[in-house]
């Protein structure tokens, strides 16, 4: 089994040399035959091994035997140990996390914890062939799809299992055979939790009256569901980079139109995937979710929005369906020079500017719409910005002669303090030529002599 484990890590890559690896112990045969391996091999490679116990307070005397147990063994080879008593129980009840749910949050915070002390490192722990036919039939239950029938993988960012194909049967003669101390967790052969009904009963059930090798055929599964699941992924993100118009930490701007024309599966992988970048992850994210973010694409109405998953929004405004986190910046400042040719997005808005250079001949004048103004395209110089406003700005507003503050023209349109860093200004040359949404400049109106015109549409997202 040792040299199974270690072709593993070699195969995979779990171990480098000089890489900080906690074990997760808690006392049971996986995880001390794991950590058996791990000390025998730790020179070969080269690495640091330090070893994790949580003492999950649920079996009085016997949990606390377990932490010493660990500790002894690990103080015998002279291996680091870092151990934690707590109330798994009252965790979950004050979290309404179910005991299994509570457990695994407990343990990953002190896990990581520890690889902060330690300078970084990989959590190693002791999943096996066994676990992941569990694991599978978990997720199968559940209702999930390929990529939860995937199950577990050899390394999941900093968590890695060399153990994954090695048989809870091959572990434990491993550890008769090399007499390996263990602990017995009697919860484990209680019928409490819904991985130990699958384990002590369904998959026993489908054994004897199905599939006698049921874990061999999950395991088998497991992998054709990953090459599947792979390949719909990569593919997702090369569909997901040539729908997405803009990208930033808290928000996403999809093309709609390009999204409405691919396969239902593709669109919730690019949802899925665009969420993930704004969340970190997706959990919560349930199918219901799903659906109606697909029904709001779909209807392609403006101006519709869904609450997801408590910090999360996703609306859908012109050409675009766009992921955001519910937080808004207060203090805005920005500057971009506008591309003429295409939409330009302004994250700290939410907004686009966009501009159209037309002939005099072939325009129809909507003065109506206090967001779309005309330009005299041959006045404008050095191209154009868009930006907040600046101490000392000054304009000729359209239908005076003299220059005015724009502060003052801010007060004269009793314009209050708050807002005022809000609205944006165009600029060209030096010069402002348009205060959006309220007035552009004088210097730069269409007269009889105007032969371009450069049209600018602001739209609010």
């Amino acid at each position: 089994m040792k040299s199974k484990i270690l072709n593993t890590i070699k195969k995979y890559r779990l171990i480098k040399k000089n890489d900080n690896i906690l074990l997760g112990v808690s006392g049971g045969p996986d995880s001390m035959a794991l950590f058996y391996v791990l000390k025998d091999i730790k020179k070969q490679i080269g690495f640091n091994l330090y070893v994790a116990h949580i003492n999950h307070g649920v079996r009085g005397g016997a949990a606390d035997k377990d932490q010493r147990h660990v500790e002894n063994i690990c103080s015998k080879y002279n291996i680091p140990i870092f151990s934690k008593k707590v109330n798994m129980d009252e965790y979950g009840k004050k979290h309404g996390l179910s005991s299994e749910e509570a457990g695994r949050i407990i343990r990953y915070k002190f896990f990581r914890k520890i690889l902060r002390q330690i300078g970084g490192g990989k959590i190693s722990v002791a999943h096996n062939r066994n676990d992941q036919a569990e694991t599978v039939i978990m997720r199968f239950i559940r209702g999930s799809g390929v990529d939860g029938l995937m199950g577990m993988d050899y390394i999941n960012d900093d968590i890695i299992r060399p153990m994954l194909n090695i048989t809870r049967a091959e572990i434990e003669s491993y550890c008769e055979d090399n007499n390996i101390p263990t602990r017995l967790d009697k919860t484990n052969l209680e019928t409490i939790y819904g991985r130990n009904k699958v384990r002590l009963e369904l998959i026993p059930y489908i054994r004897e009256n199905f599939n006698n090798g049921i874990i061999d055929t999950l395991w088998r599964m497991s992998h054709i569901m990953r090459d599947d699941g792979e390949f719909l992924n990569e593919y997702s993100k090369n569909s997901y980079n040539e729908v997405l118009y803009n990208e930033s930490h808290n928000k996403i701007l999809l093309y709609n139109r390009k999204i409405l024309k691919l396969h239902k599966s593709i669109k919730s992988r690019i949802i899925r995937y665009a969420i993930s970048k704004i969340k970190g992850n997706t959990k919560n994210i349930e199918q219901k979710h799903m659906e109606a973010i697909l029904t709001l694409s779909s209807n392609n109405t403006t101006g519709k929005s869904l609450d997801i998953s408590g910090d999360l929004i996703v609306k859908l405004s012109y050409d675009f369906l766009i992921i955001q986190k519910k937080s808004i910046k207060e203090d805005i400042s920005f500057n971009y020079r506008v591309d003429i040719d295409n939409n330009n997005y302004i994250e700290e808005l939410d907004a686009i500017i966009k501009g159209e250079i037309k002939d005099i001949n072939n325009i129809s004048l909507n003065t109506n719409d206090r967001f779309i103004k005309y330009f005299d395209y041959d006045k404008i110089k050095d191209g154009i910005i868009i930006r907040t406003r600046e101490p000392g700005d000054r304009f000729i507003p359209l239908g005076m002669n003299g220059t005015k503050k724009v502060k003052d023209f801010f007060i004269d349109k009793k314009i209050s303090k708050e807002q005022r860093g809000q609205i944006p200004i165009v600029v060209s040359g030096g010069k402002i030529i348009w205060i959006v949404g309220y007035r552009i400049s004088e210097e730069f109106k269409l007269t009889n002599n105007t032969k371009k015109v450069l049209v600018l549409k602001y739209i609010k997202l």
